[in-house]
């Protein structure tokens, strides 16, 4: 797996777990931020690289900064750098 999709995969899975910590669905998530369930569906798993504008979106939705929202997922990348699972 590349370092670039492995980046996506933590930065989705950054934003399913707060998104589930703020006990919101999928659905509740997307309208919130003004995208699609489906699309919100693609960036949780890693299938999508987001625009700005769209993480920006996202983050604001989770009570978030964009700052905040990509440290969580660029920790995760460092533990799984360092773990060898990338």
């Amino acid at each position: 797996m590349s370092y670039d999709r492995a980046f996506l995969i933590s930065l989705g899975t950054a934003v399913a777990q707060r998104r589930m910590a703020k006990q919101l669905s999928q659905q509740e998530l997307a309208d919130k931020a003004g995208v699609n369930r489906s699309y919100l569906s693609d960036v949780e798993r890693g299938l999508r690289n987001i625009t700005l504008f769209t993480l920006d979106s996202i983050a604001s939705s989770l009570d978030l900064t964009c700052s905040a929202l990509l440290a969580q997922a660029e920790n995760a990348q460092k533990l799984k750098a360092e773990s060898g699972q990338i």
